[in-house]
């Protein structure tokens, strides 16, 4: 279950991390917020879908990812309750990689293990919502916009006005 290299690996996440993935979430994106427990729920919900990117000893990434349903964003820091069912689609809540990890390929390795969540969930397609900052990241990894209704709109600019919600399908 672990994907890894030589200095690195991608492990399934554990409470113990959560400390860690809100302060790293802090940092590499100030401008969007979350509290520890969003990210502890949705550890809860999906555990197999929240990931711990170890570097050196030392968390430097994470994955936060679940199965979903329709075309509306969960809005930003806000509680899910319970993960919709029956899932049509795997979300990508957040990838986040520190300084010192990027430009090495884990965040693909991050999008590749969500890949095979949805796969194992039996679901065919990964959607996210996009920050103006990441626009073109998940457009190199081959994401489009959806179609969206005027209550997604509305979601999204609670993000940022260029945010948007992306969607890619997996064979």
């Amino acid at each position: 279950m672990n994907t890894s290299r030589a200095d690195t690996i991608w492990r399934l996440m554990t409470p113990d991390d959560l400390a860690h993935v809100t302060a790293l979430a802090g940092s590499v994106h100030p401008d969007y917020p979350e509290d520890t427990d969003i990210f502890a729920e949705r550890l809860r919900l999906a555990p197999t879908g929240c990931l711990s990117l170890m570097l050196d000893g030392m968390l430097a990434g994470y994955l936060i990812s679940h199965p979903w349903r329709g075309l509306r964003s969960p809005p930003l820091n806000t509680l899910l309750g319970a993960l919709p069912a029956p899932a049509d689609r795997w979300y990508i809540h957040d990838v986040a990689i520190a300084p010192a990890g990027r430009g090495r390929g884990y965040a693909q390795m991050a999008i590749a293990r969500a890949e095979e969540a949805a796969r194992a969930a039996g679901l065919n397609t990964l959607t996210l919502t996009s920050t103006r900052h990441a626009l073109q990241f998940w457009a190199r990894q081959g994401f489009v916009p959806d179609v969206i209704s005027a209550e997604e709109q509305a979601i999204l600019a609670s993000y940022d006005p260029q945010a948007c919600l992306l969607s890619r399908r997996i064979g």
